[in-house]
Order: C-alpha cells, then sequence, then structure tokens
C-alpha cells in the first residue's frame, strides 16, 4: 500500500531558500555592523596618532535682556580649551569685576570690554574682548562663542536639561528677573534636574555669596552639558541650538574635531576660577596674578 507524503513536494526546494535568505540578511548585516566599528576604530586610530592642534574658545555670557542687542557687558567670561592630543577639555573663569589692560583702552574693568567695543565698532566686541585675554593671560583664543540668557537656556532645553550635583543650599532673596524686578530662588542641596530656565537662575544667582561661587556654578552647568554630550541624539540638537541662537565663528568641522575630547572628559573637566587665591589689590580695584595663574595657563592652553 503506498503511503501518501503529507509534505508539500516543494518544501524541501523552497525551505532551504528561504533560511538561506535570512543568513544571506544577518550575514549581510555583520559584515556592514563589523566595516562601521572597523571604521570607527580607524578613526579613532587616526586621530589619536594624528590629533588636530589645541582649540582655545572664549565664550561670552552677555546680561542681555530682551531686546538689549549686544551693547551690554558680560556676565560671564570663561576660556574652554580643548585639547585633543590628551583628549580632556579645561575651564578658565575670569570675574567680571577685575582690571585689565584693554588693547586701545587702557586699564578698564573686564565686563565693559564688549560695551566699550560695540559703541564705537558695532560687531567687534568678540574680537576686543579675545584680544584682551591673549594680551593679558597669555592665551591665544582661536574661537568665540557670545550668547545672552535666551541662548542659553535654548541650548539646555535642546539638550532634554541637565543633572547637576548641587554642593550646598542656594537662597537668593533678590533675584533679578527680565522685567528688572527681584524675586526668591532656592536651590537644595543634591543631584537635581534642571530645565534652561533654571539652569540660568542657578548659573546668575550671586547674591548669596559672590562672584566666585558663582564662577564655580557656571563651571558646573558647563559640565553638566558635556554629560549631555555622550547622547549622539544630542549632538545635531545642541549644533543647531548654538547656530540659531548664539554668535559664534564655530564651524561645523571645529565642533566635530572638538567632539572626542569632550566625550572623554565629559563631567571631568579640569576647572579653576580666578578667585582670591589668584588676584592682587591695587589702587580700589583689583587685578589678575598672572604669575600665580601661569602654572595651570601653560599646563591647559595653547
Amino acid at each position: 500500500m503506498q503511503m501518501q507524503n503529507p509534505i508539500p513536494a516543494n518544501y524541501a526546494r523552497s525551505q532551504p531558500r528561504h533560511m538561506s535568505k535570512a543568513r544571506g540578511c544577518l550575514a549581510v548585516l555583520f559584515v556592514t555592523t563589523l566595516l562601521f566599528m572597523c571604521s570607527i576604530t580607524a578613526m579613532i586610530a587616526l586621530y589619536i596618532t594624528f590629533p588636530p592642534a589645541p582649540i582655545d574658545i572664549l565664550v561670552m555670557g552677555l546680561d542681555s535682556r530682551g531686546n538689549e542687542g549686544s551693547v551690554t557687558r558680560t556676565d560671564s567670561i570663561i576660556v574652554v580649551g580643548i585639547n585633543p592630543a590628551r583628549l580632556d577639555v579645561s575651564l578658565l573663569s575670569i570675574p567680571r569685576d577685575i582690571f585689565v589692560n584693554v588693547p586701545g583702552y587702557g586699564l578698564q574693568r573686564i565686563n565693559t570690554v564688549n560695551v566699550l567695543a560695540e559703541m564705537n565698532n558695532p560687531g567687534s566686541g568678540r574680537e576686543l574682548l579675545a584680544q584682551t585675554i591673549e594680551a593679558n593671560f597669555g592665551i591665544g583664543i582661536d574661537k568665540t562663542i557670545r550668547l545672552d540668557f535666551q541662548a542659553f537656556t535654548a541650548l539646555v532645553d535642546a539638550v532634554g536639561g541637565i543633572t547637576v550635583d548641587v554642593p550646598s543650599l542656594v537662597v537668593d532673596n533678590n533675584y533679578p528677573t527680565a522685567d528688572y524686578g527681584t524675586m526668591s530662588i532656592r536651590f537644595e542641596p543634591g543631584v537635581q534636574q534642571m530645565n534652561g530656565d533654571q539652569a540660568l537662575i542657578y548659573a546668575r544667582t550671586r547674591h548669596q555669596d559672590d562672584d566666585y561661587r558663582r564662577a564655580e556654578r557656571q563651571q558646573r552647568v558647563i559640565s553638566a552639558l558635556t554629560v549631555k554630550m555622550l547622547n549622539p541624539l544630542n549632538w545635531g540638537r545642541a549644533y543647531v541650538a548654538i547656530v540659531q541662537n548664539t554668535e559664534s565663528d564655530l564651524s561645523l568641522l571645529d565642533m566635530a574635531l572638538m567632539t572626542p575630547p569632550v566625550l572623554f572628559s565629559a563631567g571631568d573637566l579640569n576647572q579653576l576660577v580666578v578667585n582670591r587665591d589668584y588676584i592682587l589689590p591695587g589702587d580700589g580695584y583689583v587685578v589678575p596674578n598672572y604669575e600665580a595663574l601661569r602654572p595651570y595657563i601653560q599646563e591647559n592652553f595653547d
């Protein structure tokens, strides 16, 4: 008696083709992934073997609200040193009330340099402050970023906010508002998630202590921003926020070359504030103690 075969006659022929296609797709995926990883590894090796030149960036935070524009004082001045060869990032915060020699203007409070330049030659504030930093601190500024309060909040919000570990209680009952009034603010100690507005308040408040502690808070915010750059999804958002909301001569290539050091040192930056340990008394004013600052500057800036 002849038994019927319940298996379709074409099964033996069709099933291997399906399995072959699946194996082929997996092989292509594996090879593509392998090639991508090899390419990334090769680029990293090339970057480390032939690193780009160091780049020093002047970041100017303007005390500008609403439509005040660029003819205003700098609320914060930070020099950022990017060293691709060492894969590290360094910060130097310069307090706004120290006096420096300004090319063409003599001894001036550093936060007025932008105003002096913009009043006499609109658009020259970034250049004059860069020249002033180089003449006094010996740091050759390669690129500049100038931003106001709105630009700062836009950048923080673009990366989804930041996480800041607040070391101690911060209370300010006279924090200045956009309408030139005041309000009370408070930050409890501990790890906190901040949006753009909250990060701006944290970075600007100073009535509880002084400009030196405020500079430390600003550096803490920058460090938190570098941590958000560990997420590749934030790279494009941060770039768009910088391009749309700031004045800068940084190119897309500059930002790409800066990315490895920023990622490698994210949350662990070299940081120094020109505080009371680094200033000398003058005749009713204070000036930087350049001799005391020299070791840090020579170590971390080009």
